[in-house]
């Protein structure tokens, strides 16, 4: 088996990951401009490992400001093939009790339209299948990892992305309760999309840091008992990649997202712009030969 390539995006308080070697800090410019900080690559066990702090080190980037076009590209371009997306998140149900993992496998986005959420356009057309918005695979190690290091995981929900920085009101949380979604965030969203473009791999390590405001208790919650779970939950998450990089060496990679485009660009190749092929090389180029 050839060593697995797996990218980590980092966010609200995961900004670093120990245990590399070898590491290397690599700057990239995108076709889509700057990603949100340089990657950090190196070797975790027998993976080589790429990380990126979603919000860049310091926390610096609204989750609408945050480049993933060039975040996602990056990777691709670093030979990533498996995205573990870290995330902190609301809990929108009683049994998800902050401090707990969820590994979703559906997304509902709320965003309003100021992310960019394709690589598509400019001469090129794609209609990708998301009906799956996660690697069946992925996920599935992503739960049994979480188990192994002790932590309680909730296998599948529904993220709802919204667009932030500001958090629901109580009427929005309950009208999103009442829609049966399981945890919301405000980052995932269009990154997952993207993800899939690019045919990588994509699954969620959900962090759970407080009940959204529709709960009772909300209101009791300080600042500083949700910074305490943030880090609880951070610690946790950091065990979880090395489990997953551990199961991932030790299995093929069986499921078809490497293939996600193979029916998906409508134009005619001979009218694709030679600059917006060029553009695309790392995603769309095995399809233009």
């Amino acid at each position: 088996m050839k060593q697995p390539v797996i990218g980590v995006i980092g966010g609200s308080g995961l900004y670093e990951i120990e245990g590399l070697t070898d590491i290397q800090e690599v700057s990239l410019e995108t076709p889509f401009g700057a990603p949100s900080d340089v990657y950090i690559t190196g070797t975790l066990g027998e993976a080589k490992l790429v990380f990126l702090p979603r919000h860049g080190r310091g926390h610096r980037l609204l989750p609408s400001e945050v480049n993933y076009r060039a975040n996602i590209y990056g990777m691709k371009i670093l030979g990533v093939e498996r995205i573990i997306s870290v995330s902190a998140v609301g809990s929108m149900k009683e049994e998800i009790v902050p401090g707990q993992i969820v590994i979703p496998d559906q997304f509902f986005d709320r965003t309003q339209g100021k992310r960019a959420s394709t690589f598509f356009g400019n001469g090129v057309v794609g209609h990708v299948q998301f009906a799956d918005p996660v690697c069946a695979e992925l996920s599935a190690v992503l739960v049994k990892s979480a188990g192994e290091v002790g932590a309680t995981v909730h296998a599948g929900g529904t993220y709802l992305c919204i667009e932030g920085p500001n958090f629901s009101t109580r009427a929005e949380s309950r009208i999103y309760r009442s829609w049966g979604v399981d945890i919301i965030g405000m980052t995932n969203l269009p990154e997952a999309r993207l993800a899939r473009e690019a045919e990588m791999c994509y699954g969620t390590v959900a962090l759970a840091t407080d009940y959204d405001c529709w709960h009772e208790g909300h209101d009791d919650v300080s600042v500083e008992a949700v910074i305490a779970i943030i880090q609880q939950n951070v610690a946790t998450a950091k065990q979880i990649i090395k489990m997953v990089v551990q199961n991932l060496t030790k299995q093929h990679k069986n499921c078809h997202c490497d293939e996600a485009l193979k029916f998906a660009i409508m134009t005619d190749k001979s009218l694709i712009p030679l600059v917006t092929q060029e553009a695309l090389k790392p995603i769309i180029g095995k399809y233009l030969s």
